[in-house]
């Protein structure tokens, strides 16, 4: 936030706190009824079904059953996968 505070000096760290918070809520809100939100060139949210399982307390051992449930699922974009996969050219 310190960065668009500085990018933006006429908005207060208040404004953009409401802002950035806001966007965030609007995806969960989106991902909450079953939609998908996708931002262009940086990647797409959606969810994932996880069925029902048996799993494990890691402290006890003992076997606990996992309720089916929802998870979030993030698929970036082209556009970020080529820039995280550039590789820097060093000139010797």
């Amino acid at each position: 936030m310190q960065k668009l505070c500085h990018d933006f000096p006429d908005l207060t760290q208040r404004d953009i706190e409401t802002m950035v918070t806001g966007f965030f809520n609007e995806i969960t809100a989106q991902l909450a009824k079953g939609g998908r939100v996708e931002l262009r060139g940086f990647g797409a949210f959606s969810t994932r079904s996880r069925d029902a399982r048996t799993g494990r307390n890691p402290r006890t051992g003992e076997q606990v059953e996992v309720d089916a449930k929802k998870v979030p699922y993030f698929k970036p974009g082209k556009e970020m996968r080529e820039r995280l996969n550039l590789t820097e050219v060093v000139a010797e």
